[in-house]
Formats: C-alpha cells, sequence, structure tokens
C-alpha cells in the first residue's frame, strides 16, 4: 500500500487532506483513483493510518480515514551518519540506502581529501534535493519519519559529539588494533537499548591523520573495519548494517 507524510493540520473531521506534490504522484503516477486506498503517517506524531480516496482533482487529494495502524518501523537506534562529503551522485546513493537500513539523520561534512567543494548557495541547493531523496526512500520503505538531512559542516564543529551521543565511531583504513566488533561489545550491554550513536566516515579520499587525531583527541573510537579498504559509499551500508545487527532491529525484532 502506498504511504505519503502528512502534518497534524491536514487531518480534519476524520478526513485527510494531501496538496503538493503527492497529489500529481498519486493521480499520474500511481494512477490511483477514487474507493483506493493508501497508508499516511502523521509526522508530528508518527501515527500511521490507512485511508480510502474519496476526492480528487487536481490540487487536492481528500481521503477518509478507515483505522489507525501500530507501526514497529523505526529502530531503537538514533543514528547520525556524519559523512565526508563525496563527488557525483554517491552522496545521493549513501542518502538512499541508510534511510533505507534505518539512520535517523545524516550530516554531510567537509574534510580536507573532499574532492568536491560545494560554496555559497549551492549548498542549500543540495540540502533540500538530499532532503527530498531522503524523502522518497522513508516513503519507498515504509519509514515513520523522514530522516533530516543536517546543513554542512566541518570537522571542527563536530570534535563535540561525545557528549551528544553514547558513542562516537570513527572509521579509519589505517587503524590495525581496535576493532568495530570490540566497540560494539561495549555498549551491547547497556542497560538503555535506545542509543545514540554517531559514525564518522571520509571521502574517497580518506580521512587526514590530522582529521583522525583531532576526533580521537575529542572522544571518537577509532576503528578498522578489516584488512580490505571499503569505498566511502560502502563504509557507510557495512557501518549501519552491522550497527543495526548488533544494537538495533536488522535481521529480527531486538
Amino acid at each position: 500500500m502506498p504511504k505519503f507524510f502528512i502534518k497534524s493540520n491536514q487531518i480534519k473531521d476524520n478526513k485527510v487532506i494531501i496538496k503538493g506534490e503527492d497529489v500529481n504522484h498519486i493521480k499520474n503516477v500511481l494512477r490511483l483513483d477514487v474507493d483506493d486506498d493508501i497508508q499516511v503517517c502523521n509526522l508530528d506524531t508518527s501515527i500511521n493510518y490507512t485511508c480510502g480516496i474519496s476526492k480528487i482533482n487536481n490540487e487536492v487529494i481528500e481521503c477518509n480515514i478507515f483505522n489507525q495502524i501500530e507501526s514497529k518501523t523505526e529502530s531503537n537506534l538514533h543514528i547520525n551518519v556524519f559523512q565526508g562529503i563525496p563527488k557525483s551522485d554517491k552522496m545521493e546513493l549513501i542518502i538512499q540506502k541508510c534511510v533505507e537500513l534505518g539512520v535517523t539523520e545524516l550530516t554531510p561534512v567537509e574534510m580536507k581529501r573532499c574532492v568536491v567543494k560545494i560554496e555559497g548557495n549551492s549548498k542549500t541547493k543540495k540540502i533540500m534535493r538530499w532532503q527530498k531523496i531522503s524523502e522518497v526512500a522513508a516513503k519507498q520503505c515504509g519509514r515513520d519519519i523522514i530522516p533530516k538531512i543536517n546543513d554542512i559542516t566541518n570537522i571542527k564543529n563536530i570534535c563535540n559529539l561525545d557528549s551528544e551521543y553514547d558513542i562516537v565511531l570513527l572509521a579509519y583504513e589505517n587503524e590495525q588494533v581496535n576493532t568495530l566488533k570490540s566497540e560494539l561489545s561495549k555498549i551491547k550491554n547497556k542497560k538503555s537499548k535506545n542509543l545514540n550513536i554517531a559514525i564518522v566516515i571520509g571521502p574517497e579520499g580518506g580521512l587526514d591523520k590530522d582529521e583522525v587525531e583531532y576526533l580521537r583527541k575529542n572522544g571518537a573510537k577509532v576503528v578498522t573495519l578489516g584488512k580490505r579498504i571499503l569505498r566511502t559509499e560502502t563504509v557507510a551500508f557495512v557501518l549501519t548494517s552491522i550497527i543495526m545487527y548488533e544494537l538495533g532491529d536488522l535481521g529480527g525484532i531486538n
């Protein structure tokens, strides 16, 4: 059943009013009609409903709410991926797959070895595009939130993460001793399962040594992912998947 996001002000008298881009998607892409069913999620409350389309025109789609659905889509983990900005369309792929895997937010980070330099108004346009990709991915995989794409930041601005997160993990190809498995085992048995986790990933050129040491001194746990060097987009998928499997709900209810 197709899923769409709404706000509380779109619900009135047990009806949902859908406007904007979703009207075109429902009418012309999915080709749904009156009496077809859709699912909507209220972003203000994360409550899901099944609805039946009762009215369609070029501006508005009106739906009757049938019933409220209990949803358990969201993980117990809050994961923020701090991704060194990659080139080309890799960032879009990273956002799409991380949303599917259950991350809560993603923060683009300017690093020394970033090939791509985003300047001025281009930053706002990029964030808007990336946020739209997050929204589309969230609809596709049935999320109850749209993971936020934060403003572009830099290494210095993320150096105080230790106070905000239960653990900050930094994947670094030159680390040979400390493993991801070891760090996850230290927090696996924490009383609270609602953990806040930050993941820091370098761009194509990797992390600069000074950046690694700067983050290490500020509380980041520098880990190796094994003997093989992974592409930056692969690191995002691997780290998120392993963390979700070990500490979250990937692979079954935790």
